[in-house]
Protein backbone atom coordinates (compact mmCIF):
# COMPACT_ATOMS: atom_id res chain seq x y z
CA UNK A 1 0.00 0.00 0.00
CA UNK A 2 1.25 3.44 -0.97
CA UNK A 3 0.39 6.70 0.74
CA UNK A 4 1.13 10.29 -0.26
CA UNK A 5 1.74 12.39 2.85
CA UNK A 6 1.88 16.06 1.91
CA UNK A 7 3.02 18.79 4.26
CA UNK A 8 1.93 22.26 3.19
CA UNK A 9 4.21 25.26 3.47
CA UNK A 10 6.17 27.84 1.54
CA UNK A 11 9.73 27.36 0.32
CA UNK A 12 12.40 29.87 1.29
CA UNK A 13 14.33 30.70 4.44
CA UNK A 14 12.01 33.63 5.27
CA UNK A 15 9.09 31.18 5.72
CA UNK A 16 10.97 28.36 7.42
CA UNK A 17 9.75 28.71 11.01
CA UNK A 18 6.37 30.31 10.34
CA UNK A 19 2.99 29.03 11.48
CA UNK A 20 1.94 28.50 7.84
CA UNK A 21 4.81 25.98 7.47
CA UNK A 22 3.76 23.60 10.25
CA UNK A 23 3.12 20.89 7.60
CA UNK A 24 6.69 21.18 6.26
CA UNK A 25 8.09 21.25 9.80
CA UNK A 26 6.21 18.10 10.81
CA UNK A 27 7.52 16.14 7.81
CA UNK A 28 11.03 17.45 8.53
CA UNK A 29 10.72 16.14 12.09
CA UNK A 30 9.52 12.72 10.84
CA UNK A 31 12.44 12.62 8.39
CA UNK A 32 14.93 13.52 11.14
CA UNK A 33 13.55 10.84 13.48
CA UNK A 34 13.71 8.15 10.78
CA UNK A 35 16.99 9.20 9.12
CA UNK A 36 15.31 10.16 5.85
CA UNK A 37 16.59 12.73 3.35
CA UNK A 38 14.42 14.93 1.17
CA UNK A 39 15.58 15.27 -2.43
CA UNK A 40 14.32 17.68 -5.07
CA UNK A 41 12.07 16.14 -7.68
CA UNK A 42 9.12 17.27 -9.79
CA UNK A 43 7.39 20.20 -8.02
CA UNK A 44 8.37 18.96 -4.54
CA UNK A 45 11.06 17.72 -2.23
CA UNK A 46 10.44 14.03 -1.65
CA UNK A 47 11.41 11.36 0.88
CA UNK A 48 10.25 7.75 1.01
CA UNK A 49 9.55 5.92 4.24
CA UNK A 50 8.60 2.30 4.84
CA UNK A 51 6.50 1.68 7.95
CA UNK A 52 4.83 -1.62 8.89
CA UNK A 53 4.68 -2.82 5.28
CA UNK A 54 3.36 0.53 3.99
CA UNK A 55 5.18 2.82 1.57
CA UNK A 56 4.84 6.44 2.60
CA UNK A 57 5.92 9.05 0.09
CA UNK A 58 6.44 12.32 1.92
CA UNK A 59 6.31 15.49 -0.17
CA UNK A 60 6.78 19.16 0.52
CA UNK A 61 5.53 21.06 -2.56
CA UNK A 62 7.99 23.59 -4.01
CA UNK A 63 5.18 25.37 -5.86
CA UNK A 64 4.38 27.75 -2.96
CA UNK A 65 1.26 27.31 -0.87
CA UNK A 66 -1.23 28.78 -3.37
CA UNK A 67 -0.26 26.24 -6.05
CA UNK A 68 0.09 23.15 -3.84
CA UNK A 69 -2.50 21.29 -5.94
CA UNK A 70 -0.10 21.08 -8.89
CA UNK A 71 2.43 19.06 -6.88
CA UNK A 72 -0.21 16.95 -5.11
CA UNK A 73 -1.92 16.05 -8.38
CA UNK A 74 1.37 15.25 -10.13
CA UNK A 75 2.50 12.85 -7.37
CA UNK A 76 -0.92 11.19 -7.02
CA UNK A 77 -0.96 10.49 -10.78
CA UNK A 78 2.74 9.59 -11.03
CA UNK A 79 2.55 7.07 -8.17
CA UNK A 80 -1.03 5.93 -8.97
CA UNK A 81 -2.19 6.66 -5.42
CA UNK A 82 -5.96 7.01 -4.81
CA UNK A 83 -7.24 10.16 -3.08
CA UNK A 84 -8.19 8.19 0.03
CA UNK A 85 -4.47 7.39 0.53
CA UNK A 86 -3.55 11.08 0.38
CA UNK A 87 -3.06 12.96 3.66
CA UNK A 88 -2.58 16.74 3.67
CA UNK A 89 -0.96 18.32 6.75
CA UNK A 90 -2.05 21.94 7.05
CA UNK A 91 -2.17 24.83 9.48
CA UNK A 92 -5.61 25.92 10.68
CA UNK A 93 -6.47 29.22 12.39
CA UNK A 94 -9.95 27.91 13.33
CA UNK A 95 -8.38 25.47 15.81
CA UNK A 96 -6.66 26.51 19.05
CA UNK A 97 -2.88 26.22 19.00
CA UNK A 98 -1.80 22.59 19.33
CA UNK A 99 -5.19 21.03 18.62
CA UNK A 100 -5.05 18.34 15.91
CA UNK A 101 -8.03 17.19 13.90
CA UNK A 102 -8.05 14.58 11.15
CA UNK A 103 -10.90 14.61 8.63
CA UNK A 104 -11.86 12.49 5.58
CA UNK A 105 -12.99 15.58 3.68
CA UNK A 106 -13.95 19.16 4.27
CA UNK A 107 -14.02 22.72 3.05
CA UNK A 108 -10.92 24.76 2.34
CA UNK A 109 -12.00 27.15 5.16
CA UNK A 110 -10.34 30.00 3.27
CA UNK A 111 -6.94 28.23 3.20
CA UNK A 112 -5.35 28.96 -0.18
CA UNK A 113 -3.34 25.73 -0.25
CA UNK A 114 -6.44 23.59 0.36
CA UNK A 115 -8.43 25.72 -2.07
CA UNK A 116 -5.89 25.03 -4.83
CA UNK A 117 -5.74 21.30 -4.03
CA UNK A 118 -9.55 21.12 -4.19
CA UNK A 119 -9.64 22.99 -7.53
CA UNK A 120 -6.86 20.85 -9.02
CA UNK A 121 -8.25 17.50 -7.84
CA UNK A 122 -11.84 18.54 -8.58
CA UNK A 123 -12.99 17.34 -5.15
CA UNK A 124 -12.87 18.22 -1.46
CA UNK A 125 -12.98 14.51 -0.58
CA UNK A 126 -9.43 13.80 0.53
CA UNK A 127 -8.05 13.25 4.06
CA UNK A 128 -6.41 16.11 5.87
CA UNK A 129 -4.76 16.63 9.23
CA UNK A 130 -5.59 20.12 10.43
CA UNK A 131 -3.00 21.50 12.86
CA UNK A 132 -4.29 24.32 15.04
CA UNK A 133 -2.21 27.50 15.05
CA UNK A 134 -4.80 29.62 16.87
CA UNK A 135 -6.20 32.98 15.86
CA UNK A 136 -4.37 35.43 18.11
CA UNK A 137 -4.43 38.34 15.67
CA UNK A 138 -6.37 41.56 15.15
CA UNK A 139 -8.82 42.08 12.29
CA UNK A 140 -6.90 42.46 9.03
CA UNK A 141 -3.72 40.89 10.47
CA UNK A 142 -4.36 37.26 9.44
CA UNK A 143 -1.66 37.13 6.74
CA UNK A 144 0.96 38.62 9.07
CA UNK A 145 -0.06 36.10 11.74
CA UNK A 146 0.11 32.92 9.63
CA UNK A 147 3.33 34.07 7.93
CA UNK A 148 4.75 35.12 11.31
CA UNK A 149 7.23 33.18 13.40
CA UNK A 150 6.06 31.09 16.35
CA UNK A 151 6.13 32.81 19.75
CA UNK A 152 8.66 31.31 22.17
CA UNK A 153 5.86 29.58 24.09
CA UNK A 154 4.42 28.11 20.84
CA UNK A 155 7.89 27.06 19.69
CA UNK A 156 8.53 25.25 22.99
CA UNK A 157 5.28 23.26 22.53
CA UNK A 158 5.93 22.46 18.86
CA UNK A 159 7.94 19.20 19.21
CA UNK A 160 5.16 17.57 21.26
CA UNK A 161 2.50 18.71 18.75
CA UNK A 162 4.52 17.43 15.78
CA UNK A 163 5.18 14.09 17.52
CA UNK A 164 1.40 13.63 18.03
CA UNK A 165 0.87 14.49 14.34
CA UNK A 166 3.49 11.89 13.36
CA UNK A 167 1.62 9.27 15.41
CA UNK A 168 -1.56 10.26 13.54
CA UNK A 169 0.21 9.91 10.17
CA UNK A 170 1.37 6.41 11.15
CA UNK A 171 -2.13 5.54 12.38
CA UNK A 172 -3.70 6.80 9.15
CA UNK A 173 -1.48 4.43 7.15
CA UNK A 174 -1.84 1.39 9.42
CA UNK A 175 -5.11 1.31 11.38
CA UNK A 176 -7.02 3.58 8.97
CA UNK A 177 -8.58 7.01 9.18
CA UNK A 178 -11.65 6.06 11.27
CA UNK A 179 -9.69 4.46 14.10
CA UNK A 180 -7.05 7.20 13.96
CA UNK A 181 -9.72 9.91 14.23
CA UNK A 182 -11.36 8.08 17.15
CA UNK A 183 -8.05 7.67 18.93
CA UNK A 184 -6.48 11.10 18.35
CA UNK A 185 -9.03 13.79 17.50
CA UNK A 186 -9.31 15.77 20.70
Amino acid sequence: MKYLITGLGNIGAEYELTRHNIGFLTLDRLADKEGLTFTSDRQATVAEYKFKGRNLVLIKPTTYMNLSGKAVNYWLQHLKIPNENLLILTDDIALPYGKLRMRKKGSDAGHNGLKNIEQTLGTSVYPRLRMGIGDDFHKGQQIDYVLGKFSQEEFDMLPEIMDRAIEMIKGFCTIGIERTMNQFNN
